[in-house]
């Protein structure tokens, strides 16, 4: 008896996105609160975001956007025997939402688990898959990041009503000869715990927005150079960085301290808003549609948030 062989890398074939159709503008938010268009643009960055209608559920936006990305990377349902889903704001703890997701799309007995890493959550489930791929234990893989942040928020307070939104977005990775997933890196400052947090399930999500910014902007740049080391790339060669999209100043600042200097920054928080776990999968697959990468360029992924929890990695985008 000999151990199988295990393939030498992970790549991902194709992404897909979905966001709901209902866009809330600044000026929609100004007429329920104190604020304004020119206040959230300066703060955050934001112009508007997607709101899921109540009878729309994180599961189905991931079956939408699972299913675009199972689509486009032509396998089939019965392919696919793993499927992890990243999320943090399911409505019902039990069952899980990739046992669900599976099923609707089809997917017949894969292993199925959940992932709640929050707004890192997609990169730590990218990393999880690409592992399973890389020791054989799983052959092909859908990775889907889901949120709907809408039904966690306080539509009165706009320190976090002006910031969350809702949608999807989703991967299938599949074993390779060369590598098209980097080794990821991850970790987690959970001292700082409380700065993002839902206290029980009778609560709203409350964010110290400070504390999240001078630690976003001195803390995971240097992740981000990590993740291009241990990929053996050099940061001036991405095509693209693509960060959890929580505050377009807190890009920007990102971007500057890499050195990604011909790399197209991923800015989708200006129309879809902080989607969470959703953000870096949902960012890069409409940077796809519009042509601003190309297959075969590198991008490096950036996810962090509650937790406080952060992942990052290179990918060769398909």
């Amino acid at each position: 008896m000999r151990i199988p062989d295990v393939a030498p890398g992970a790549r991902i074939l194709a992404f897909g996105h979905y966001q709901p159709t209902n866009i809330v503008t600044n000026d929609d938010l100004a007429k329920t609160m104190d604020t304004n268009d020119e206040w959230i643009q300066s703060r955050v960055g934001i112009k508007e975001r997607r709101i899921a209608p109540a009878n729309e559920s994180e599961i189905d936006m991931a079956v939408q956007a699972g299913g675009k990305a199972l689509a486009g990377s032509g396998l089939a349902a019965a392919d696919i025997d793993l499927v992890i889903v990243a999320t943090c704001t399911l409505e019902s703890q039990i069952p899980n939402a990739a046992a669900r997701v599976a099923s609707r799309l089809g997917i017949a007995a894969p292993g199925a688990f959940d992932v709640n890493a929050a707004c890192a959550g997609f990169c730590y489930a990218l990393g999880a898959a690409s592992a399973a791929v890389r020791s054989g234990q799983a052959t092909n893989v859908l990775v889907v990041g889901t949120e709907k942040l809408s039904q966690w928020i306080d539509w009165t307070d706009r320190a976090t009503a002006v910031i969350f939104a809702d949608g999807a977005g989703a991967a299938v990775v599949t074993a390779s000869d060369t590598p098209g997933i980097g080794p990821v890196v991850w970790g987690s400052a959970g001292d700082k715990y409380d700065a993002i947090i839902i206290k029980d399930r009778d609560s709203f999500l409350h964010q110290e927005g400070q504390t999240v910014f001078r630690w976003a902007t001195t803390a995971l740049h240097p992740v981000a150079r990590e993740a291009c080391e241990r990929a053996g790339v050099d940061p001036a060669d991405l095509a693209a960085f693509v960060p959890h999209q929580a505050n377009l100043r807190i890009i920007e600042a990102i971007a500057r301290k890499i050195g990604a200097v011909n790399a197209v920054i991923a800015r989708d928080i200006v129309l879809a808003g902080n989607t969470s776990a959703a953000s870096v999968p949902l960012a890069l697959s409409r940077m796809i549609e519009r042509g601003e990468v190309q297959s075969g360029q590198l991008a490096l992924l950036l996810g962090f948030g509650a937790g406080l929890t952060y992942a990052g990695q290179v990918v060769e985008i398909p």
